[in-house]
């Protein structure tokens, strides 16, 4: 049974696992060989909008967080805040880290939520940018300078916790 989950995207932020509710037991740097790091699924209801995916790319790699899940099961918790199974699919992939080779659960965003030419929120981006202790600093700024749609966010600091708001 597969017992961690790799966080590449907005769940990279500690803060929002925290307020989706799954538990953890560790955290640590990961990282996806031959992928990389694309804003090319679209936002529900926002036009031009994207949020992070991965993609195969033969000399690619994309950093993240490595969850250790307190419980195996508890990965279901995610599935609805990632639209599994109809915004993306949670697939097995092979994820490095300092300790070896770890299976993990990946999102992966469904071929018909694809489309190019989108931005992430500078919002979201930010959740990204909160796992700057698992990132090389080149990873890091390359997030860190990526263009981004500029948002006046008015909703509540907890639903943009909880939800791609």
């Amino acid at each position: 049974m597969i017992s961690h989950y790799f966080a590449y995207g907005s769940n990279m932020n500690p803060a929002r696992m925290g307020a989706r509710g799954l538990s953890t037991i560790n955290a640590l740097a990961g990282t996806l060989e031959g992928f990389s790091l694309r804003f090319d699924k679209r936002a529900t209801g926002k036009t031009g909008v994207a949020y992070a995916n991965v993609g195969y790319q033969r000399d690619g790699r994309v950093e993240g967080v490595l969850y250790q899940l307190e419980r195996p099961e508890d990965i279901v918790i995610m599935d609805p805040f990632e639209g599994n199974p109809v915004r993306y699919g949670r697939e097995a992939f092979c994820v490095n880290t300092a300790e070896g080779v770890v299976h993990a659960w990946v999102y992966v965003a469904n071929k018909a939520m694809l489309a190019k030419g989108l931005l992430p929120e500078r919002a979201y981006l930010n959740h990204l940018l909160a796992g700057k202790q698992w990132h090389s600093n080149t990873y890091h700024q390359w997030l860190s300078e990526h263009i981004c749609i500029e948002s006046d966010n008015a909703d509540s600091e907890l639903d943009g916790l909880i939800y791609n708001v």
